[in-house]
C-alpha cells in the first residue's frame, strides 16, 4: 500500500495559497503607498500656498515702506474692494492664491515712531476643510 499520494493532494493547494496570501500583502502595501503619495501631494500644495501667501504680504511691505506719504491709503478691510493704491496687489495675490481673502490694517504708533503693518490673506483650499490664514505683522519707521 502506497501512502505517497494522498499526500501530495493535501499539499497540492499550498503554492496557490500562498501565492494569493503574497497578492493581498502585496495590495495593501500599494494601498498605503498611494495614500501616503496623496497626503505628501496634499502637504506640499499647502506649502506652495504658505509661500505665495508670504511673498505677497513681504512684497505689500516694501511697497508700502517705499511709499509713506501715503501709508494710509493701505487700509483694507477683509472683504472690501480694493483702492486705486491697492488694486494691483490685490490682483495679483488672487490670482496667485485662488479663493484668497485679504485684509490690510496700517495703525499709526506715534509714541514709537513707527507704524505697524498687519497682513492677513485667508483661502481655503477644499470645500470643507478648515481655513488657512496667513498673518504679517511689520513695524515700519516713520
Amino acid at each position: 500500500m502506497n501512502t505517497f499520494p494522498p499526500r501530495r493532494r493535501r499539499q497540492g493547494g499550498i503554492a496557490l495559497l500562498e501565492a494569493m496570501l503574497a497578492i493581498v500583502i502585496l495590495g495593501i502595501g500599494l494601498l498605503g503607498t498611494v495614500g501616503l503619495q496623496a497626503r505628501a501631494y496634499s502637504a506640499l500644495s499647502d506649502a506652495g500656498t504658505r509661500a505665495e501667501a508670504t511673498l505677497a504680504a513681504e512684497k505689500l511691505i516694501g511697497v508700502i515702506n517705499a511709499d509713506l506719504p501715503n501709508i494710509t491709503q493701505y487700509n483694507l478691510a477683509e472683504g472690501a474692494t480694493p483702492n486705486t493704491t491697492l488694486s494691483a496687489w490685490v490682483a495679483e495675490t488672487k490670482r496667485n492664491i485662488p479663493g484668497a481673502v485679504l485684509f490690510v490694517q496700517v495703525q499709526d504708533q506715534a509714541a514709537q515712531n513707527r507704524y505697524q503693518v498687519d497682513i492677513s490673506i485667508r483661502w481655503q483650499r477644499k470645500a470643507k476643510s478648515e481655513p488657512n490664514r496667513h498673518r504679517v505683522t511689520s513695524y515700519i519707521a516713520r
